[in-house]
């Protein structure tokens, strides 16, 4: 994005407040956080009430967070948690935004905004929403709880709901793996494999997985070239994270 094209943005009227977001969006994929946080600031000025632009605000600040020193990642991560829940404020049924929630207090200090108490409120809403969503949030607290029969059963639960789910398949295999149960979790990344093996959301799980249990780097090396050419979303996983995974194959 030209530094015209931001300034031009930036000076938008109330009204073009869903093009900042899309433009907060797309600096947001091209891994300029700062730019994203900047436009998706300009879109909530815009439009306060848009729960999602209080949730990519959010996402943003997460990611900027990773970026920058300690001191500075504080005041990031408290914009994290507070645009989540202004989020989920604004739209009590967005599941995304309740699972983002939900993560963050999971995976945050108290210090600023996190707490692994506030989890458990969000998963039974989630559960109203839906019953898998519902087991799925259960799995991350008792995995987070170091109960990793119970977040297996929870997750084997979610599956039995929504067999044919890509993103059901993939969490449990993931987890089996983080577990060491690779036979186990090589036969569901079979399956996902199967049903949509062009899928960003399978290559990049699979071809994390083979790099964290070093194993088959060839294969890893592949799936992972073939998810940096496949048709990703604003949120998969960026380009420098897969970049870096590279790297640990040599």
């Amino acid at each position: 994005m030209t530094a015209l094209v931001l300034f031009l943005l930036l000076a938008a009227a109330p009204d073009d407040a869903e093009k900042l977001f899309q433009a907060g969006q797309k600096a947001y994929a091209a891994e300029d956080y700062e730019q994203a946080m900047e436009l998706l600031e300009k879109a909530i000025e815009a439009g306060p009430k848009t729960a999602r632009y209080h949730h990519w605000y959010g996402k943003a600040s997460g990611r900027r967070a990773e970026r920058v020193i300690f001191f500075r990642a504080i005041g990031l991560a408290k914009k994290v948690g507070s645009s989540f829940e202004k989020a989920v404020e604004l739209d009590p049924k967005s599941i995304e935004a309740l699972n983002d929630l939900l993560e963050f207090y999971l995976q945050a200090p108290g210090m600023v905004g996190g707490g692994s108490e506030k989890a458990p409120p969000l998963a039974e809403r989630l559960a109203k929403l839906s019953p898998a969503e519902g087991h799925r949030a259960q799995a991350l607290i008792l995995n987070k709880k170091k109960d990793h029969e119970g977040a297996e059963r929870e997750y084997r639960r979610a599956l039995k709901l929504e067999p044919e789910k890509l993103g059901r398949i993939l969490e449990l295999a993931s987890f089996l793996s983080g577990r060491e149960r690779y036979d186990e979790a090589d036969a569901l990344y079979e399956k996902a494999a199967k049903m949509a093996p062009d899928s960003p959301e399978y290559l990049f799980s699979r071809g994390k997985q083979l790099v964290d249990s070093k194993r088959h780097p060839e294969q890893a090396r592949e799936l992972l070239n073939r998810y940096l050419q496949s048709p990703r979303k604003a949120d998969d996983p960026p380009v420098s994270e897969v970049k870096d995974l590279l790297k640990k194959l040599g």
